[in-house]
């Protein structure tokens, strides 16, 4: 029974591996712009995403702020502040809306 058992668990994982990357690259050949799920996507995008957008650019301001006497003497400090605040925030702020690029 355990020999069985074991069998079975190899197999769905092998099937679930296989196939999800086979349905992962079905998908995107029939995707186009103008599907009705890209208007879900702008309104995920808009409600989630970009308030997410912000949050990291708050937070990552604050673990700047901490780690600035850590990053002076090693003088990251531009490269930490473009990592931890620019990206959020232009993640959030400017790009475009349809975002074809994510």
């Amino acid at each position: 029974m355990k020999a069985y058992k074991n069998l079975l668990i190899s197999l769905l994982i092998v099937s679930f591996l296989l196939f999800g990357f086979y349905s992962q690259g079905l998908s995107w050949e029939k995707w186009t712009k103008d599907d009705p799920i890209t208007d879900e996507w702008i309104i995920m995008d808009l409600l989630v995403a970009r308030p997410l957008g912000i949050v990291a650019g708050i937070v990552g301001s604050g673990l700047f702020i901490l780690s600035l006497p850590f990053l002076i003497p090693t003088q990251n400090v531009e490269k930490m502040s473009e990592i931890l605040i620019e990206r959020p925030f232009k993640f959030s702020f400017t790009r475009e809306l349809p975002d074809e690029g994510m």
